[in-house]
Order: structure tokens, then sequence, then C-alpha cells
């Protein structure tokens, strides 16, 4: 089920009045609800794909457990294992099994052979990459002796499947999550309008932002031969907005959704186009994942710690392997290493550190030098989303040679266009929004205080007519397919 559909329009209103006003005298009869609540909006795609979660959950609850219960350091690992085998597997086989079996036969083929490759028509589940990675930070917290496990089934699998983000994150941490569960939650009104408010800016990201940026990109970039380097150069810029857009204004929406029913997510990004770094853009891009892997990959490994080679060793593992997590494609290991090479200079430098306050906080416009490295960091991520958003490696380059030819200084055709033209007003008028937000969680967050009620009436209803008005042809989620 999609947020920007009219199947959604409707469940959320019933949901959220049977949680507040049919179930709300009973913790464990509200936390129910939610769990089938959530369960619905999940089977909505393929109901199949429900007896993964319940299965993932089921192992991941017991296993908690029985790292609770068990002091020899031999049957906790075991326990563990366990957990990591279950989930990483059926990630695994969903995700990756093509992938590798596709790569073998090359392989194969490179070296004179020939063998039939097994390819299986596997339909990848939406959302696992996400609750795998959720349920697994509750095991390995345990096994840490970071958290006590629950024993309220119904609470732990409801954190599992809580709808708002279990599609497409954030990748929430139990110890976050799971608490809100076990306590009882009372309707906070100024909570619920705040929600109401972020998610009708994340509508506006994904609906007016990202859809009408995905119309023109999608054209560009499905036969880069046929147009000038100017336009693919647009063309970059447009699906640089499209996935920001896109990915933000799904944790936007969810983050919204959940403080309608009382629950408190982690933000998910904060204004990572105005990175001056590689660094701050990968403290401000999907800060779940990012911090996921910090936590559990990046630190076990040795982090910042030991030798050069070793630290250059471990921002590798981490960069490849998030590339990796979001598809089984070489074109997301190849953007994964650019990261890594971007990263590398900031930790030899010992500047991977800095920038860590938000830019120019007392002054409206940035300063020179920062301006000059905002701009320098936009462009190289946006590079990188070439690798991103191409289907093989080979177009990738085919990509970049076609943009930096002598065509790259004449105008883009696609500039006659009124809607692009319209589009590019819309993506100047949302960062100038962004710009003025962002020290907020959100960049509307405080945009109407003060005003006098009339004046906010307008503003919201206006932003409502905006997106009804100028929304482009309805896109799936970017992210839903990792």
């Amino acid at each position: 089920m999609l947020f920007n559909s009219i199947e959604f329009a409707f469940f959320l209103p019933i949901v959220f009045l049977l949680y507040w006003f049919v179930t709300h005298r009973s913790l464990k009869l509200q936390n129910a609800f939610v769990l089938l609540a959530s369960y619905f909006f999940y089977g909505w795609w393929d109901w199949r794909f429900l007896t993964l979660i319940l299965f993932s959950s089921m192992v991941d609850y017991f296993v908690g457990l029985g790292l609770a219960n068990s002091e020899g350091q031999k049957k906790r690992k075991l326990l563990l294992s366990l957990s990591i085998l279950v989930n990483l597997g059926f990630l695994g086989f969903f995700k990756y099994f093509n992938f590798f079996a596709e790569s073998f036969t090359e392989a194969f083929t490179l070296l004179g052979s020939s063998i039939e490759p097994s390819r299986l028509n596997i339909i990848l589940p939406v959302g696992i990459s996400f609750y795998t990675f959720q349920t697994l930070s509750y095991s390995i917290d345990i096994y840490r002796k970071k958290m006590e496990p629950t024993r309220d089934a119904v609470a732990f699998f409801a954190f599992v499947g809580f709808f708002p983000q279990l599609v497409a994150g954030p990748i929430e941490r139990a110890s976050n999550l799971l608490p809100q569960f076990l306590k009882k939650r009372s309707f906070d009104y100024d909570n619920a309008v705040d929600g109401c408010k972020q998610i009708i800016w994340g509508l506006f990201k994904k609906m007016v932002i990202a859809d009408n940026c995905a119309q023109f990109a999608n054209v560009i970039f499905e036969d880069p031969s046929a147009h000038s380097g100017s336009t693919l150069l647009l063309g970059l810029l447009l699906f640089s907005f499209q996935i920001y857009g896109d990915f933000s204004g799904y944790s936007d929406i969810a983050i919204g959704v959940a403080r309608l029913f009382g629950f408190d997510l982690m933000k998910n990004f904060a204004f990572p186009y105005f990175s001056r770094n590689i660094g701050e853009f990968w403290r401000r891009w999907h800060i779940s994942l990012s911090t996921w892997f910090r936590d559990y990959l990046y630190i076990p490994l040795g982090g910042s710690r030991g030798s050069g080679w070793q630290q250059l060793r471990n921002i590798f593992i981490v960069f490849l392997v998030s590339g990796f997590w979001h598809g089984a494609n070489w074109t997301f290991l190849c953007w994964g290493a650019v990261h890594a090479l971007l990263f590398v200079p900031l930790v030899l430098l010992k500047k991977n550190r800095t920038f860590l306050d938000t830019v120019s906080t007392r002054w409206l416009f940035p300063s020179l030098k920062e301006g000059g490295l905002i701009v320098f960091t936009f462009f190289v991520t946006s590079l990188a989303w070439v690798f991103f958003r191409t289907e093989t490696v080979t177009e990738s380059f085919l990509y970049f040679q076609t943009m930096f030819s002598e065509s790259l200084f004449t105008l883009p055709h696609l500039l006659q266009n009124i809607k692009v033209q319209l589009l590019l007003v819309l993506i100047v008028g949302f960062t100038v929004m962004e710009w003025i937000g962002r020290e907020q969680e959100y960049a509307i967050e405080r945009t109407t205080r003060g005003w006098a009620l009339p004046i906010k009436y307008v503003f919201y209803y206006g932003l409502a007519m905006v997106i009804f008005l100028l929304q482009g042809s309805q896109q799936d989620f970017i992210y839903f397919q990792f």
C-alpha cells in the first residue's frame, strides 16, 4: 500500500479512529490492533510475504529470550549465529541469489567454460532489507547486554512490523522503538498536528518534486546517447532531487504517521544536500542505515582504531556493503566504492569529523567558502548517483562519456519544455524552503509559528492545493526495490 494512494487515504483515518477510540483502554489491545493493521498494510502487496516477517520475528523473539536465559558464551554465540543465519539467509536468497548465479556463470565464461545458469523466478519481498536489519539489531544488542529482551510477544511483533516504517524505514533500533510499545500512550493534539504537517511536507516532496523529476529523468536515463551532454547533466540534477524527494519524503510521511499514533521515530534525513563534505553528507543522508553500519559493522571491524591501512580497509568494507545492501548489481558496488574513495581523503587528513554543526546557523546566506563546499559536495554526490541509477557499469561510463563531451556546453533541449521550466522553479522554491528550515526537524516544522490562524489555514490548504494540482504521475517509492 503506497502512502500516496487512495487506499492509504482510507486506511489511515480508519486505523486512527479505531486505535484512539476503540482500543485505547487496553495497551495490549492497542498493540494487537497495531500489529493486525500493520500486517494488513504489508499484506496488501502480497499476503504470502507475511510468512517471512512472521518467521523472522518469531526467531528473534525466541533468540532474545534464549540469550537472556543463557550465561555460557558458547550457547550465546550459537543463538546469535542462528539469528544472523536466518535473517541474512532470507535476505541473501531473495535479494542476491540470481546475482551470484549470474556472476558465477559469467566468471566461468571468461575462463572459457560454459555452464547453464540456474536462475529462479524470485520476487523480492518489499521491505525485507529494512525489517531484517531491525530485528538483527535487537538480537545483537541483547547479545552485547545493552538491553533486556521483552517477553511481550505482541509488542515485539508490532515493533518489527510497525506499518509506518516497515517498508522503507527508518530502520529503528529496538532500544528506541520497542519501549514505546510497552508503555501506555495518550493522544497528544500538538504532536498529532505536528505529524500532519510533516506528512503534508513529505507528500509535497514525493508527489510534486520527486514524481515530476522522475518523469523527465527516466526519459533521459533510458537512452543517454539520444541526448546532449548538457541534457544529461540536467537529467543528473533531476534524479538527484528525485531520489532525495522520494526517500526523504517517505521518511517524513512515516515519521508523521507514527506521531499520529503516539510514537517517535528517529530522524532519517537532515538536509544532506547542504553538506560541506562527504563525511557530513553521510551523517545527514539515510541516517538510520549509516548509523546501523557504524554500530554493527564499522566499529566491530575496528573503526578508526588501528593502523592507517586498517582504517582504510574498514571504510571500504562499510561502503561496499552499504552499496550492496541497496541492490544486487555491480553498479551499487561501484556507487559504494566511489563514496569510499571520496571519504578516504577526509580520513587521511583527519577531517572526517568536521562540520558537525548546521551550516550558517547565524546567517541567512552561507559564506563564499561554505557555498563553494556545498556546491562541490552536491556535484560529486550527484555524479555518484549515475552508478545508482543506471542498469550496468557500461551504461554508467557511457553516460559520463556523453555528458562530458563538447555538447555539455550547449543548451539542454528539454529547457524548451514549459513543464521542465516550471519544475526547475519548483526545485528552486523547494531548496529555498529547505534552506530556511535547515535547523529544524523538517523544513516547515516552525514555518507558521506566530502566524494568525487564518494565515496558517491559507498556507497549509495552499500547500495541499499545490500537491493536488502539480503532482506528477504516480511512481513507486524508489527504496521499495531495496
